[in-house]
Formats: C-alpha cells, sequence, structure tokens
C-alpha cells in the first residue's frame, strides 16, 4: 500500500510538472517566444523572401533589358565584352535568387509542423481547464529577460500590425 501511495504521489507530481510546462507555453514570457505566433512568423519568412525575390529578379530583367539595347548600338569589342560581364553577373544572381523556393519549401515543413505541435497544446490546455492553468505561476527562465532597449523593439511587425509607412511619415511631417 505504501508503494501505491508513492507512485500515485510521484504522478500527481509529474501531472503538476505537466500543466506548469503547458501554462508556461500557453503564457509566454514575452511576445518574442509565443508559441502560437510561431507558425505566423515563419509565414512571413517565406512571404518576405519571396517578396525580396521578386524584387531582385524584376531588377535584373529590367537591367538586362537595358544591357541588350546598349548592346544593339555598340560594335566596340571592349564594351560589348563589359556587357557580357554584366550579363554572366545578372545570371549568377538570378541562380542565387532559387535559394528562396528551397528555403521556402522547407521553412513551410517546419510551419506545419509547428502548428500542429500548437493544435495539439491547444487540446491538452483545453482537457486540463484554462482556469487551472491561468492559476499556475509562470516563471521566467534564464535567459529570457530583456535588457531596457530590447523591452522597447517591437518588431519587425506583421503585415496589418504596427505602424503603416504613412504613420511613420506623419510623425515627420
Amino acid at each position: 500500500m505504501n508503494q501505491l501511495k508513492q507512485e500515485l504521489d510521484a504522478l500527481a507530481r509529474y501531472i503538476q510538472r505537466v500543466r506548469q510546462e503547458i501554462a508556461a507555453i500557453d503564457r509566454p514570457v514575452d511576445e518574442d517566444h509565443g508559441f502560437n505566433s510561431m507558425g505566423d512568423q515563419m509565414d512571413a519568412i517565406v512571404k518576405a523572401t519571396e517578396t525580396a525575390t521578386t524584387t531582385i529578379m524584376e531588377a535584373m530583367e529590367s537591367s538586362e533589358g537595358a544591357v541588350d539595347k546598349l548592346r544593339e548600338q555598340l560594335d566596340d569589342a571592349d564594351q560589348i565584352a563589359l556587357l557580357d560581364k554584366i550579363t554572366d553577373s545578372a545570371n549568377n544572381v538570378f541562380e542565387a535568387c532559387s535559394f528562396q523556393d528551397i528555403t521556402g519549401q522547407r521553412v513551410s515543413k517546419i510551419a506545419k509542423s509547428v502548428t500542429y505541435v500548437e493544435d495539439r497544446v491547444n487540446k491538452l490546455i483545453n482537457f486540463l481547464g484554462v482556469e487551472q492553468l491561468e492559476a499556475i505561476e509562470v516563471m521566467v527562465p534564464a535567459g529570457f529577460e530583456k535588457s531596457e532597449g530590447e523591452a522597447l523593439l517591437n518588431g519587425p511587425q506583421m503585415e496589418g500590425e504596427g505602424l503603416s509607412q504613412d504613420d511613420i511619415n506623419k510623425l515627420f511631417d
């Protein structure tokens, strides 16, 4: 009987520890470490790299068009050789931009996994009871304290959140 009491006591302590861990996931130390926003943050990374890559490629295509027009107007071999170098460099940039597709695929896979885990954690939160978890004190882990300067930083913002460029421009008017 004594061994059964010890086992039940150990199980109760384990369940309490699990509740504390789930409460810490549900109420992160700060918004930067919020479990619920990780998938959104990764989606934002994919979108930002896609946008930047598109901008780079469009600019390179425009430059390539200008180089082609210049090539038609020149007959000096040295100048044409310089244009060939520019074209070769542009091709290298196009090749380098293919990283976006690969990283986008990888980050999307990770985002799906994080979302899956997030769904499971939310089910556990509902199962254990939101009220019970809210009553648990969440400790700030070592290394998560923000400096005074870090506490002032709130970016980068997700699309539709934070100040718009127009709002920022109005500050300078």
